[in-house]
């Protein structure tokens, strides 16, 4: 497509050592300005299309070829990363890339328009969601430009957008499961308040089982490592293969618990939802939304719950 040329000038001037890519044409573009190149495709034809276009050229002994599963392959160092990538696959591409080791500079890539704009959403924006959230803790996510669908032949069905990723350095200092696990909550309904979210039976019972849980492990010197992303990544990557944001929603009281237990399961799970509302309310946050919280504020959120024994992850 002719409007990455800017960006390939851009390239160009960070004299990228490494550079990721998929197999295509901007692959021979890529080659003229990164020492060394991998290109990685799923498609054989396409491979072998590239093994004849770089055959004999000088810059051939720069471009390292891999046929496979971008999801399934296991990435040598790149510094830089320039793809168009398969759409369907877009979220889990992106924290590939976050989760990779030693982290890359930046990736400039093109996504469908939706999934782009759900990507560089901001806490307001309508289109803000578990996605965008989960991104910019990692990484600071910025629109490029839009690709309109007539700059491809055939033209496709809808239009893309080019955006620049670039991850945080250092990693930030945060359990990724733990803060996946209430950025998951805190959209399940994105457009209620907290109090109703965390007042849900389907909720509670999760975070109670969570917590007692926790509560043995610890008592058996076995509890929360307090592990960070920086520990090899592989959190972000397993927890982020999909981003939906809806959940089902709250099934309401079962009717199969035996009378003789009713009272005392009743006030046990009482005294748990006030000790979850009382961190709401204390802290401000029971009648805000997920949708219009910043990153510090579900950062100050999560550590409220996990000093009070609340874990999202166990």
């Amino acid at each position: 497509c002719m409007r990455w040329r800017g960006e390939l000038t851009d390239i160009s001037a960070d004299s990228p050592q490494a550079l990721l890519c998929h197999a295509g044409n901007l692959t021979m573009k890529l080659l003229e300005v990164a020492k060394r190149v991998v290109a990685v495709e799923y498609d054989p034809r396409m491979v072998q299309e590239l093994q004849k276009r770089i055959q004999g050229t000088p810059h051939a002994h720069r471009l390292t070829l891999i046929q496979g599963d971008f999801l399934k392959t296991q990435l040598p160092y790149f510094d830089l990363c320039v793809a168009n990538v398969p759409y369907q696959i877009s979220s889990a591409i992106v924290f590939k890339l976050l989760a990779h080791r030693p982290l890359c500079r930046s990736a400039i890539v093109m996504f469908q328009r939706e999934f782009a704009l759900r990507l560089v959403a901001r806490p307001g924006d309508s289109q803000y969601c578990r996605l965008a959230a989960n991104t910019n803790l990692l990484a600071r996510v910025e629109h490029v430009l839009k690709v309109g669908k007539n700059n491809f032949r055939p033209p496709p069905k809808v239009d893309s957008s080019v955006v620049r990723i670039v991850p945080r350095k250092p990693v930030p200092p945060v359990n990724f499961r733990e803060w996946d696990g209430l950025v998951r909550l805190c959209f399940s309904r994105k457009n209620k308040t907290l109090g109703s979210i965390f007042r849900q039976k389907r909720v509670l019972q999760l975070l109670e089982s969570n917590y007692k849980l926790v509560q043995a492990l610890t008592a058996g010197g076995d509890g929360p490592s307090g592990s960070t992303v920086a520990g090899g990544g592989v959190g972000v990557e397993a927890m982020m293969m999909e981003d939906d944001d809806e959940t089902p929603p709250d099934d309401g009281d079962d009717d199969d618990v035996a009378m003789a237990d009713r009272d005392e399961a009743a006030s046990s799970r009482a005294d748990f939802k006030s000790k979850i509302l009382n961190i709401l309310i204390e802290a401000g946050y029971e009648n805000k939304r997920g949708s219009k919280l910043s990153q510090e504020e579900l950062l100050h959120l999560l550590a409220l719950f996990n000093a009070r024994g609340i874990h999202f992850a166990t």
